[in-house]
């Protein structure tokens, strides 16, 4: 079940506001163009942002997301006629053969367990043509980006349109070896009425990262830096072998 960020409508809603310019896309684009891309599978699609961007660039898209919510505001963005959204996870994905397979995001850490992690794997896999890659990111554990998720460094304030001004903030609600869990906080300044989405994210390690991707029969032919948040974030570029 996705969480409330993303399946409450009301939060949905605010999402794009919040997430700022989406710098950590140039990678998935910059990808895209250099290797002549025709289509994409966006696993954990979202409220649709990547995928409209290269449905503007003439690439099939398949976005694929659990959130009913973030799809509805997905399909009303500009060049989403283009796109074809499903509803679901990675077990209602249809037969595909695209050129690559994106996660964005960090969409690979909500996978938490190994089975989770290893039948997403396998669905990429499957959805590629032979030569195809997989595109990730994942957060690197040993920088403890959680350190930051506090009210103090996290808050942010807005003025949506149709919902007035919301502020929010981000709280660690509990670390648990490579799991960290943690809670959004919408405030509505209107009434004062508060909405919250609890969330956990799986940290993997390089080495897990890279055994996880052969195990799945990939070939890892890249591990790049985060432009956007240097030596904070791996991009894996991993290929199946054709």
């Amino acid at each position: 079940m996705a969480d409330a960020i993303f399946a409450d409508p009301r939060l949905a809603a605010l999402y794009d506001t919040f997430d700022g310019e989406r710098d950590d896309l140039e990678p998935y684009l910059a990808l895209a163009a250099e290797h002549g891309v025709r289509s994409v599978l966006d696993i954990g699609c979202g409220t649709g942002t990547f995928a409209c961007l290269l449905a503007a660039r003439g690439v099939q898209v398949v976005g694929i997301d659990p959130a009913a919510a973030s799809l509805d505001v997905a399909r009303r963005k500009p060049h989403a006629e283009e796109v074809t959204w499903l509803h679901g996870d990675v077990r209602s994905l249809p037969p595909l053969q695209v050129d690559v397979v994106t996660m964005t995001a960090n969409v690979a850490q909500v996978f938490l367990t190994d089975q989770e992690w290893a039948a997403t794997l396998q669905a990429a896999r499957s959805a590629l043509r032979p030569g195809g890659h997989l595109l990730f990111e994942s957060r690197r554990p040993e920088r403890q980006a959680w350190l930051d998720w506090t009210r103090e460094r996290s808050s942010g304030r807005a003025v949506v349109p149709g919902a007035g001004p919301v502020e929010t903030w981000v709280e660690v609600t509990a670390v648990r070896d490579a799991l960290v869990s943690f809670r959004w906080t919408f405030r509505f300044g209107h009434d004062r009425a508060e909405l919250t989405s609890d969330s956990t994210l799986r940290f993997r390690s390089r080495e897990e990262l890279t055994g996880s991707l052969a195990a799945a029969g990939f070939a890892v032919d890249d591990v790049r830096d985060a432009a956007d948040r240097p030596g904070a974030e791996w991009v894996f570029l991993a290929r199946r072998p054709g």
